[in-house]
């Protein structure tokens, strides 16, 4: 939970939004799909960042070294031809997680009754897959049926994938470096921070590269 009356928001391409309530800045995040990030709590005001958390707590594992030797698995996630937009976006955020962590991922379009008479809306189901994970998958095996279950396999795009987490590491530098000058110019308002404020991993962030 962030207590800070106000906080100074950084976007998830490190453009700094300026100065602006906790909840304005969660609603922009959930605007795009992401979290908010307390990642230096000790600058006045507090810098907080729009981020995806799941990726970034896999950058601060692979930091720790706790991520050396991750055997790439096969994931699955399960879709209907009709699966609603609320659904999916769920269910591509952990396909997205996955590939990110460097795992393969089957997606499967489950038929029942009648559904069968129209296979072509869950053919549709996973092009819409394809094309909101974007450049992060890449299709190892094109969707084919056995009896009613339409599937196919993504593995993750490795080049784009650590561009992501160059850019990740970029912007969470840029931060630290703010939120330490800040510190430093103010450094009779800088209280330690709460343990309940900020992730453990963000506290992490904000204490250095």
């Amino acid at each position: 939970m962030i207590r800070a009356a106000e906080i100074r928001v950084i976007d998830s391409e490190g453009e700094q939004l300026g100065v602006m309530t906790p909840d304005d800045a969660i609603r922009k995040a959930e605007e795009v799909g992401l979290d908010l990030v307390e990642v230096a709590p000790a600058a006045r005001p507090p810098v907080c960042r729009i981020m995806d958390y799941g990726r970034y707590k896999y950058e601060q594992k692979k930091k720790t070294g706790k991520g050396k030797g991750h055997a790439a698995s096969l994931k699955e996630i399960k879709l209907r031809p009709r699966t609603d937009q609320h659904d999916l976006d769920f269910k591509l955020k952990n396909a997205k997680r996955f590939l990110l962590d460097g795992d393969k991922v089957k997606v499967t379009v489950m038929y029942r009754g009648r559904e069968m008479v129209h296979r072509e809306i869950g053919r549709k189901q996973l092009d819409r897959v394809v094309e909101l994970l974007g450049p992060v998958a890449s299709v190892e095996s094109l969707p084919r049926m056995e009896g009613r279950l339409l599937f196919m396999i993504l593995v993750p795009n490795r080049e784009v994938i650590e561009q992501i987490r160059r850019e990740e590491k970029a912007a969470a530098k840029a931060a630290a470096k703010l939120a330490k000058a800040e510190a430093e110019a103010n450094p009779e308002a800088s209280p330690e921070p709460s343990s309940e404020a900020i992730p453990e991993a963000a506290a992490e962030a904000a204490q250095g590269e």
